[in-house]
């Protein structure tokens, strides 16, 4: 499905239960498999909470940006101005709606406001290190592949209930012109 115009804002309070049900029908159970970006195969659990949004929401230097069509939240993503760089993260995309350039233009209207809006001259993101079509994908948009890798949170279950004992992060750049 081609989604052509997509109207972006910063999210509010208000929409914390609608994000929260968007990031984990893009990430986990049987609902995420119907997109790319399914995270089934290697966690269970909850990918996010309500607190954890929340603090997305309304956090200092953080801003949760929404794209909609008009029926609710059909994408969004989480940044964070670290002050020279900025942080991206919760990207989620309904599973319905992937394949069809949706996450292309969240991910380009997070760079334009990251670039514009805080001056970043970068944008970071860790991935899954085993999430290698993913990271590709990240890597087809000009993001570079550090090697810097951090542990997985295991054993905090509000990033979920890994599936396998190798999860680690890696941490990917893109110098944003």
């Amino acid at each position: 499905m081609s989604i052509v115009n997509p109207t972006f804002r910063a999210a509010t309070p208000a929409d914390v239960p609608a994000l929260v049900t968007l990031v984990e029908s893009s990430y986990r159970g049987d609902s995420s498999r119907a997109g790319w970006t399914t995270e089934a195969d290697i966690l269970d659990g909850r990918r996010t909470d309500p607190e954890m949004v929340a603090d997305a929401v309304s956090g200092a230097g953080s801003r949760m940006l929404v794209a909609e069509t008009g029926g609710g939240p059909i994408a969004c993503c989480h940044l964070e101005n670290r002050g020279g760089h900025a942080y991206f993260g919760m990207f989620a995309v309904d599973p319905a709606r992937q394949r069809g350039g949706l996450g292309r233009q969240v991910l380009a209207e997070a760079e334009r406001l990251a670039r514009e809006e805080w001056g970043a001259k970068e944008m970071h993101m860790t991935v899954i290190s085993v999430r290698e079509d993913l990271i590709a994908w990240y890597v087809r948009r000009g993001y570079v592949r550090t090697g810097k890798k951090s542990p997985f949170p295991y054993g905090d279950e509000r990033f979920g209930l890994p599936k396998r004992d190798d999860l680690e992060f890696e941490l990917l750049v893109k110098t944003l012109d």
